[in-house]
């Protein structure tokens, strides 16, 4: 089935992954494609409507990216945001200037005509800028739709051309009424039904699988991670007993998930799952290393050799099943992917096991959508909102030297961390949350001994898409349960602190 489509051009905004997220909220298929396609590359797509992002650059500027003008000029719709908006005025001959008045954060708005775009939307409201520059001149038949104070034409658009430009970011939460903006855009504007549903999708998925693998075996590094666990589970309901899973179990996992991964997988949906118990290996070979990017090569190589015995054992399969999401698709090289990616949760295995094709079926859709097919087949919500982890686990959230001693340690103080931050309901609304332990020691008194143990830190951070964050107002109350439960009920645990860098300067991770 061929879905209806939006193409979402990429002219370098920091929002631009959201806005497609947003679009495939509201039921209609999108893509992120660089803004450099050309007209023939963009009719073979056939969109239903275009939309232009935001992106850094003065529209007037040279070396600033632009399209082809012969784009607006095909009669599909066009919504235009920030620098998208901008880019459209100029090219039909409107005016752009750089403001007397930058606007940055909340603003207030004010419809001054009726248009589609405006359906079911207060006179006034709240929106999100962003921008120095801004349209002082709409292009001929046009017409300026909303304002604010200090920028005049905030909304502008020719219902005749289908063609409108919104100078805020109606695709942030700030935006009060943006994503209603974004749903007349697409139905009242470009006419979509909304097919685009995560059970279409898995049904879809199941028939493509069955077709494309027949008979044949295919394996599936199994991670325990949201991503390979949703890839697992799809091909397993479509093809059963012929998916092989092989879960390595390196001693690095956080509490009871090796148990939750054999529990979930091979006892509650009868996958044919194989564990590697490959603890003592690991440790091992990790004795002595405090150096992050070392303990990462070993572990990474170490991966390599444990399933490379497994698969071994199983043989010759047809295919191999990869995680891949969209996200990654497009940040190896905005749509333009290599088939295998070195940032991959398995990267590395297709040189050790024999395989004909790879299987990525999720390489279409954004983490969220993920989790929402992960609980449309089924899977238990401990396992579609588990909190992310590196590929190194434990590893590099120990710093220095891993130890068992600290594994325990840093195990039940993550535990109890996130068993709180779910207590709280604040489990949904914190992007990623987990405990560190550091190599930094302090005097503590607990009982009537002195103890002299390494300080654990507790880092929470919200985000749209990693790749900026900002860390999480967690109330007073919950880290003061936090912190006098993992020093009473966690060995090895004197001092708790938190974390409040945002990234930048730091970085999610501390190692």
């Amino acid at each position: 089935m061929q879905h209806e489509r939006v193409l979402v051009l990429d002219f370098g905004g920091q929002y631009n992954q959201l806005i497609a997220r947003r679009v495939r909220d509201l039921k209609v298929y999108c893509d992120l494609k660089p803004c450099d396609m050309t007209v023939e590359e963009i009719k073979a797509y056939d969109p239903i409507g275009i939309i232009f992002t935001g992106g850094p650059n003065s529209v007037y500027d040279a070396g600033s990216p632009h399209i082809d003008p012969a784009v607006l000029q095909l009669g599909i719709p066009v919504l235009g945001i920030c620098y998208g908006c901008q880019l459209i005025a100029y090219m039909l001959g409107g005016k752009v200037e750089h403001a007397a008045t930058s606007e940055y954060g909340k603003r207030t708005f004010s419809f001054v005509k009726a248009s589609p775009l405006s359906k079911g939307i207060p006179a006034s409201s709240v929106c999100w800028m962003s921008h120095t520059d801004h349209v002082v001149e709409v292009p001929a038949g046009f017409e300026v739709l909303a304002s604010t104070q200090t920028c005049p034409v905030t909304v502008y658009g020719s219902e005749e051309k289908r063609i409108y430009g919104v100078q805020f970011h109606p695709e942030v939460v700030h935006s009060e009424y943006g994503n209603k903006i974004l749903e007349n855009f697409l139905y009242e504007v470009c006419g979509a039904k909304g097919d685009w549903t995560m059970g279409g999708f898995v049904a879809e998925q199941v028939e493509k699988i069955r077709r494309k693998v027949g008979s044949k075996k295919v394996l599936c590094a199994m991670s325990g991670g949201v991503d390979s666990a949703v890839a697992a589970t799809l091909i397993h309901r479509a093809i059963g007993s012929q998916l092989i899973c092989v879960f390595v179990d390196h001693g690095l996992h956080r509490k009871n998930e090796p148990e939750e991964v054999m529990s979930v997988f091979r006892d509650g949906l009868g996958m044919n799952l194989v564990k590697a118990d490959a603890a003592e290996s690991f440790l091992s070979k990790l004795a002595g290393v405090i150096d992050p990017e070392q303990k990462r090569k070993i572990i990474g190589a170490e991966f390599i050799n444990v399933f490379e015995k497994e698969a071994k054992k199983i043989g010759a399969v047809d295919f191999l099943v990869q995680g891949t999401i969209y996200p990654d698709v497009i940040e190896s090289g905005k749509g333009k992917s290599a088939v295998i990616k070195s940032h991959h949760n398995v990267g590395g295995l297709p040189d050790v096991v024999d395989f004909k094709e790879i299987i990525e079926p999720l390489r279409d859709l954004f983490k969220d959508e993920v989790r929402r097919v992960g609980t449309e087949l089924g899977l238990p919500d401990s396992v579609v909102w588990r909190q992310p982890c590196p590929g190194p686990a434990l590893a590099i959230r120990i710093m220095g030297e891993v130890t068992r001693e600290k594994l325990e340690t840093l195990r039940g103080a993550d535990y109890i961390f996130r068993e709180e931050i779910a207590k709280a309901g604040l489990d949904k609304s914190i992007w990623q949350y987990f405990a560190v332990i550091t190599n930094s020691k302090t005097v503590g008194v607990q009982g009537d001994f002195r103890t002299y143990e390494n300080v654990i830190a507790l880092r929470a951070v919200t985000s749209v898409d990693a790749m900026t964050a900002d860390w999480a107002r967690i109330p007073y109350d919950v880290l003061e349960t936090v912190s006098n439960r993992i020093t009473n009920e966690v060995k090895h645990a004197n001092r708790i602190v938190y974390d409040i860098t945002s990234k930048p300067p730091a970085t999610i991770e501390w190692e």
